[in-house]
C-alpha cells in the first residue's frame, strides 16, 4: 500500500517536472509557427500556423541571421576542438607524467574552477584590447581553447586507463607522443564525447563574453544576435522565437550523436 503511495507520488513530481521542463519550450515553438497577427492569441488552429517566420528570419535582408549563425557554428567548434586537444594532453601531463610542481599545479587548476567568470571580466577584456583582438575571432576562441573543468575531467579519466597498456606501446617503440595519439586517446572516446557536448553547449548558449568582446553585427554570434532583434530592430516576438529555436537544432544534434559515449564518460571520469 505504502509503496503504491510512494511510487505515484514519486510519478506525480516527474511528470509535473517534466511538464514544468517542456512547458517553456512548447510554447516557444508553437508561438514561433504563429502569424504575426495572432501572437497574442493563447490558441490559434493548427491550420493557421506557418514556418513563414522561419523563413522571414533566415533570408531576412534587415538584419544578418545567417552570419551570426556562422559565427556561432565557427565560434563553437574551434573552441570545442581547441578544448579537446588541449585540455586531453594538460590532463594526460597531469595523470601520467612525473615532474615538479604537478600536485601544485593540479591544485591551482582545482582553484580556477572556483573563480567565478565576472572576476576575470575586466582583464580579460583589457588584455584583448591591448592584443587587438576585440570584435575579432580570435578574440571570441583563444581566450577559451582551454578550461580547467575540461582539463580535471581528462585527467580523471586517464587516471583509470591501465598503465600496462602505454607501457607495452613503449616496448613496441612508441615514444610518449605517439602513445597518447595512437593509444591513449582512441580509449578516451567517453571523456571526449563528455566533453565535447559541456564544452560545445557551454560556448553556444554563452552571452556574457561574446556580446563584451563584440560591437558590429558581422561578428555578433547567434545569442548576443537575438538579443539585439527586440531592440535593435524591433522585430515581433515569432520571429525572435523562430530564431531561438534555430539555436536549440545544432546543441540537440551534438547530444544524439554522443549521447551513449557522454553517459559512459560521466560513469568512467568519477562525476556521477
Amino acid at each position: 500500500m505504502w509503496n503504491r503511495l510512494l511510487r505515484l507520488l514519486f510519478y506525480t513530481v516527474v511528470v509535473g517536472y517534466a511538464c514544468l521542463t517542456l512547458g517553456p519550450f512548447l510554447w516557444s515553438t508553437f508561438t514561433s509557427l504563429k502569424a504575426t497577427p495572432d501572437i497574442n492569441q493563447l490558441w490559434v488552429p493548427l491550420s493557421d500556423l506557418t514556418f513563414a517566420n522561419y523563413v522571414n528570419i533566415v533570408f531576412s535582408d534587415q538584419y544578418p541571421f545567417a552570419r551570426w549563425f556562422l559565427n556561432s557554428i565557427v565560434v563553437g567548434l574551434i573552441v570545442t576542438v581547441g578544448n579537446l586537444v588541449f585540455n586531453s594532453m594538460a590532463g594526460y601531463a597531469l595523470a601520467r607524467i612525473q615532474f615538479p610542481g604537478r600536485t601544485l599545479l593540479f591544485m591551482t587548476i582545482l582553484a580556477v574552477m572556483m573563480v567565478p567568470g565576472q572576476v576575470i571580466l575586466v582583464p580579460t577584456y583589457i588584455l584583448l584590447s591591448n592584443l587587438n583582438w576585440i570584435d575579432s575571432y580570435a578574440g571570441l576562441t583563444v581566450p577559451f581553447l582551454v578550461q580547467s573543468f575540461g582539463i580535471f575531467l581528462m585527467r580523471q579519466f586517464f587516471l583509470s586507463v591501465p598503465r600496462e597498456l602505454e607501457e607495452a606501446a613503449f616496448l613496441d617503440g612508441l615514444s610518449r607522443w605517439g602513445t597518447f595519439w595512437r593509444i591513449v586517446m582512441p580509449l578516451a572516446k567517453p571523456a571526449l564525447a563528455a566533453q565535447t557536448i559541456f564544452i560545445f553547449m557551454g560556448n553556444w548558449n554563452s552571452f556574457m563574453w561574446p556580446n563584451l568582446l563584440t560591437s558590429s553585427d558581422a561578428m555578433y554570434t547567434l545569442p548576443v544576435g537575438l538579443n539585439t532583434l527586440y531592440g535593435e530592430y524591433d522585430a515581433f516576438w515569432n520571429n525572435i522565437l523562430a530564431g531561438a529555436m534555430f539555436m536549440t537544432i545544432p546543441v540537440i544534434i551534438v547530444f544524439i550523436i554522443f549521447q551513449r559515449q557522454f553517459i559512459k564518460g560521466i560513469s568512467t571520469t568519477g562525476l556521477k
